[in-house]
């Protein structure tokens, strides 16, 4: 499958304010480093995975991407265009072909704007002429398998999977290949959230659409995607096709990740890998590798060298020193 979207290298930095610029040293650099380095693809048709816990950079990492955050080095390439450095002129019509599904699915939608004005709204920003305009969201609701009568209602009218499957539609209007997916069952009960993910699993196959899944919800990550990356601190310590990264995580953060994960089986065996400690701040980052203070393998050289990516299979990668006591 043909690239669609290309991420190299890509460094995302904030300048600190107010208090948190109190506590840094007047002579370091007065920014954080919200991401540091990513590199990833998407093919056209495939689902990509981040997975991290909350202030990982998944979410920055994802919006720099429509250009909302604005990388400081680094590459964005789709369909082999150059996103980084793009003025608002020419930006514009690439942001037909990506959309973005967000977090909190009843509050992402104007509460003042009926569901046909919602779903519809993306013909007006991109000025593309609509006939029938009626016609069209009743096409749109039919794809994410909503009835015409949801048209006249408000955001505070549904359930949170009916506002999300509204906010799926309004991501579908302009006929985009690759669709951000933030948190895509947040807040939702477990049943909705099975209907939400074979829905996009369904639209993905009939539309050949790639979705770029942000998640701390392994059995997501599990259901949908194709590949992976763990994110901590910013940084990618494990890449991969994400059977494999179930089947064999090697990286001793997406160990805990894996083990903390819910077990349907009562009866089955857990073999739980407990981090130490508490994640540190972005602020005083930690020296060598960036996990050593919570890890439960730390050997000496860790806590003063960074760690080399390693190849430990096909497209199969990770950030760690690999250490004996592992195995």
């Amino acid at each position: 499958m043909k690239n669609l979207l290309e991420i190299d290298n890509v460094k995302i930095r904030f300048r600190t304010k107010g208090m948190l610029k109190a506590v840094i040293d007047r002579d370091k650099d007065p920014y954080i480093e919200a991401v540091c380095g990513a590199s990833l693809t998407i093919k056209q048709g495939e689902t990509f995975a981040l997975v991290g816990e909350s202030g990982a950079g998944k979410t920055t990492l994802a919006r720099s991407i429509i250009g909302l955050v604005t990388p400081s080095q680094g590459s964005i390439r789709y369909q082999d265009q150059e996103l980084m450095g793009l003025d608002d002129k020419a930006f514009k019509p690439l942001k037909r072909d990506i959309a973005m599904m967000f977090q909190d699915p009843v509050g992402c939608l104007s509460p003042r704007l009926s569901v046909r004005s919602i779903i519809t709204e993306p013909f007006k920003i991109h000025g593309l002429p609509i006939n029938d305009v009626s016609k069209e969201a009743t096409k749109l609701l039919d794809m994410v398998g909503l009835p015409a009568s949801f048209l006249n209602s408000f955001p505070y009218q549904l359930s949170g999977g009916q506002a999300r499957r509204v906010g799926m539609a309004r991501a579908l209007a302009l006929s985009p290949k690759l669709i951000i997916a933030d948190e895509p069952t947040a807040g939702l009960d477990v049943s909705i959230q099975g209907e939400i993910l074979n829905l996009m699993y369904r639209l993905q196959h009939e539309l050949n659409i790639s979705f770029l899944v942000i998640t701390h919800n392994l059995a997501v990550v599990r259901h949908t995607s194709d590949r992976m990356a763990i994110m901590y601190l910013g940084r990618f310590v494990e890449t991969g096709p994400t059977d494999q990264i179930f089947e064999q995580p090697s990286h001793p953060y997406t160990r805990v990740l894996l083990s903390s994960s819910p077990e349907p089986d009562p009866d089955a065996p857990r073999n739980r890998v407990m981090p130490i400690g508490e994640i540190p701040s972005l602020i005083n980052r930690p020296s060598g590798c960036e996990f050593h203070t919570r890890c439960i393998y730390v050997e000496d050289r860790c806590r003063l060298e960074f760690p080399p990516d390693r190849t430990i299979g096909l497209d199969h990668n990770m950030t760690c020193f690999k250490s004996e006591k592992m195995k």
